[in-house]
């Protein structure tokens, strides 16, 4: 099950099910074994037992750390002319940060920033002003009262009632993925919602993965029609589009091309009609089908609608919408996901800077291709105002988000934000439960990483929380060993939802794959991409290959990622074991020239040399346009020699992730980094691969990481459900602040830390606590703590926990 490498690790082999599964999966699994501060006594507590224990706050590239600041609705009003020369401002209701500028805006043209309170054309500087526009009908509603209107003459109201859910539905069928828990829902509930609990990186906006960090519909990438390929294209992970409302016959050809002509004018050929030909033609004569449009129509698919009076027309204001998001208990994906079916857009239209972790509070940047809409439409929409949900304003501004979602803080921009756009987050970090034997010894663990870091370790979330590690599906892959990279992902796993495991059982030992379908939650993506493969081709299984290219691509190489992501982590384990961590030493790989944070930035971990080809979309014209990005040029690296290793800092070694692209270690390391690979059956090498997505390019990591900003304090309480530190949308709708009780019976760790990109949070408190991170652990601990005998057992108001991840 594991990679043959394993045996390398020194560590003891893990316990097996009777099926022959994993029990669990240890950090001494993927190689996560050494500390900086090794001889500190061990520290326990408990992370993340209330999601509000682990906030996160993304910090920009102008250094901002962003937080929600306003609630309230922006609002759009032109400028008189005599305002024209004014710069930028936030948009009413969406405040800018604390320099006057948008929390995100570094990775734009400043000179070009424009917001909701200045006039159509109304560059910031640009001393134009147009006239005010003049006063027509506004399209508030989703579904205006005059579609109904329009259509009634052709059809009927149970008809008009079907289209008009199908239109509020959105673009792209529901279609995301977790282990399989959360349980079904009813139909209604699936086609508003469905929600993904699948394993990300948190605190690092995976590099690995050549996606914008957009609407993951289950950990999808991109690409083709249906989402399946990957790439940018596509719809992130989905499956094809069957929905569609079909008339009752009508007789006449002049009333069925009226009608054709009405449903393309009416939603901007968002909809398309064509004849039914899955039956003749009757005496009564022929239906029509309506359904999504393919091309998407005028304004993006499901975008607003072209004349909105006082409202900007397409190429006014610049293309993008950035707003604050602040999600509780979802991944970033998952919320995107969530975030284009309320507005109605296609999941590829949202983009951020980095992916956040689901099991806490996070905050950051997202950019919308707003079509034609307006800030005022996004935040209706976000927040359920004139829609089915009849929510009002005061509503919106004294309750939470719906479903674990706020979204604030709004401004217009020319450009969308990209996955790494961003210098890291900063955390708030809480451990219950606090078992340290003096305070002298906390002091000096947190000293040791305060000053010497801790090591620049991926994640337990690299690797899975399932019996089947991903990295073992990942080499399956590089091996082009595609039969068994299936068996892997469709095996059985321990503690999945009785209803996945009904699912795969009914093709493991049934071989029933139209059963299997059917009891396989739609949340379930790769499996079910690959028993639809197997469907398609009869229920034959030797393209396993081709049944694999159907699951996303960003999927695909979550996979091929996390083995390179285990190779790292075992060989930085062996350099400290060699070396220690205090000073380079010969042998070690250094950039020739001191790599800023920029520049480290550049360095893709997806494996691929040449970033893929990017969507966007002209200004004036509307139109989406692929353009190339500049490929990547690996950096120059040296190997440090005995005459020049004085000259650098244990903070300048960096270590390669696998591929074609990169330079080993020299000396005795280099040599056992060439034997993991070659156990594994690999060749060190040769890197290409048949499948150019398979044809790893590797890059750089450094081997350790000194937080920015640390501090910590020791807090009491009593009762595990109070909390102890506060989220921003808590904050902005006056609920209690968090209670601290200072002869409470236990006590708390919380840390106040900021870490660049690509750091995980979890490695530094693992640094500090000596404590095992993987979530069978730290659930195994909470079950055990102390405190929970104290639960309710302050008569002190008690902020619920919303859990926005099982919808």
């Amino acid at each position: 099950m594991l990679p043959p490498s394993h045996s390398l690790l020194g560590v003891r082999p893990p316990e097996y099910s009777e099926d022959g599964s994993i029990q669990r999966i240890m950090e001494t699994d993927v190689g996560i074994s050494e500390y900086v501060g090794h001889d500190v006594p061990k520290i326990e507590g408990i992370i993340k037992q209330r999601f509000t224990d682990f906030l996160v706050f993304e910090v920009d590239l102008d250094s901002n750390v962003i937080h929600l600041k306003s609630l309230d609705k922006p609002e759009s009003s032109p400028k008189k002319k005599d305002d024209a020369n004014v710069g930028d401002a936030a948009v009413p209701g969406g405040q800018a940060n604390e320099e006057g500028t948008s929390p995100a805006a570094a990775n734009e043209n400043k000179d070009a920033e424009v917001t909701e309170t200045t006039a159509p054309g109304e560059a910031s500087g640009s001393g134009a002003a147009n006239p005010e526009p003049s006063e027509a009908p506004k399209d508030d509603e989703p579904w205006p009262e005059r579609f109904g209107t329009t259509l009634s003459p052709f059809l009927s109201e149970e008809v008009v009632s079907q289209i008009k859910a199908l239109y509020l539905e959105g673009p792209e069928p529901p279609f995301v993925s977790d282990s399989g828990w959360g349980g079904r829902q009813t139909k209604a509930a699936e086609a508003g919602e469905k929600a993904d609990s699948g394993t990300l990186p948190d605190e690092e906006p995976p590099k690995e993965e050549p996606t914008r960090g957009r609407g993951k519909r289950g950990r999808g990438g991109r690409g083709g029609r249906g989402g399946r390929g990957g790439g940018r294209g596509g719809r992130s992970g989905q499956m094809e589009d069957h929905r569609k409302v079909l008339t009752d016959p009508i007789s006449s050809k002049e009333t069925r091309t009226g009608f054709h002509k009405a449903v393309r004018e009416l939603f901007d050929g968002k909809l398309e009609t064509e004849t039914d030909l899955s039956a003749p033609a009757t005496d009564e004569g022929s239906r029509i089908v309506i359904k999504w449009s393919r091309s998407g129509g005028k304004g993006a698919r499901g975008g607003g609608r072209t004349s909105r009076g006082d409202r900007p027309e397409r190429g006014t204001y610049p293309p993008y919408i950035h707003f604050t998001m602040q999600k509780t208990n979802r991944d970033t994906q998952d919320a995107l996901s969530h975030l284009s079916r309320v507005l109605h857009v296609n999941s590829k239209d949202l983009s951020v800077a980095g992916t956040k972790d689901k099991r806490g509070v996070t905050v950051q940047r997202v950019s919308l291709r707003r079509g034609n809409k307006t800030v005022e439409d996004v935040w209706n929409m976000a927040n359920g105002i004139n829609s089915a949900q009849r929510r009002t304003r005061e509503e919106a501004l004294s309750r939470r988000g719906d479903r674990g979602i706020r979204i604030a803080d709004f401004n217009y921009r020319k450009a969308s934000l990209e996955l790494g756009m961003l210098k890291g987050n900063a955390f708030v970090i809480t451990l219950r439960n606090l078992q340290v034997d003096s305070m002298e010894t906390l002091d000096r663990a947190m000293n040791i990483m305060k000053i010497k870091g801790f090591i620049n370790y991926y994640g337990m979330q690299r690797f899975g929380t399932a019996s089947i590690p991903t990295h073992s599906i990942g080499l399956a892959l590089l091996k082009s060993d595609w039969h068994r990279a299936v068996n892997l992902i469709l095996r059985n796993r321990p503690g999945e939802h009785p209803e996945v495991v009904a699912a795969r059982n009914a093709w493991l030992v049934d071989g029933d794959v139209d059963k299997a379908l059917e009891l396989m939650p739609r949340r379930v993506v790769a499996e079910r991409c690959i028993l639809e493969s197997y469907k398609k081709q009869g229920g034959e299984t030797r393209n396993a290959m081709g049944a694999l290219s159907t699951i996303p691509k960003n999927l695909r190489l979550m996979y091929v990622h996390a083995y390179q992501s285990y190779v790292w982590n075992a060989i930085v384990s062996e350099r400290i074991k060699m070396h220690g961590t205090d000073k380079p030493v010969p042998g070690d790989l250094v950039f020739e020239v001191d790599a800023s944070e920029d520049a480290a930035r550049e360095v893709p971990e997806d494996g691929e040399s040449a970033a893929p080809e990017k969507e966007d979309e002209d200004a004036t014209s509307g139109k989406r346009q692929k353009r190339a990005r500049k490929p990547w040029t690996p950096p120059k690296v040296k190997t440090l020699t005995e005459e020049d290793v004085d000259k650098y800092t244990i903070f300048d070694v960096i270590m390669p992730l696998p591929g074609r692209d990169v330079a080993y270690p020299g000396g005795a390391l280099g040599e056992r980094y060439r034997e993991f690979l070659r156990l594994d059956g690999l060749d060190p090498d040769n890197w290409e691969r048949k499948q150019r997505e398979y044809s790893l390019g590797g890059s750089y990591r450094k081997i350790l990481h000194l937080p920015k900003e640390l501090s910590w304090s020791v807090l009491r309480y009593t009762d595990p459900d109070v909390a102890l530190a506060q989220a921003d949308e808590d904050k902005l709708l006056g609920f209690d602040p968090p209670m601290i009780v200072e002869d409470g019976k236990f006590m708390a760790l919380q840390l106040n830390l900021q870490l660049g990109t690509a750091a995980y949070a979890t490695m530094a408190l693992r640094e500090v606590t000596k404590t095992e991170t993987s979530s069978h652990y730290q659930s195994s601990l909470t079950q055990a703590s102390e405190d929970q005998k104290y639960k309710m057992s302050v008569d002190v108001p008690h902020a619920p926990e919303e859990v926005g991840g099982e919808s």
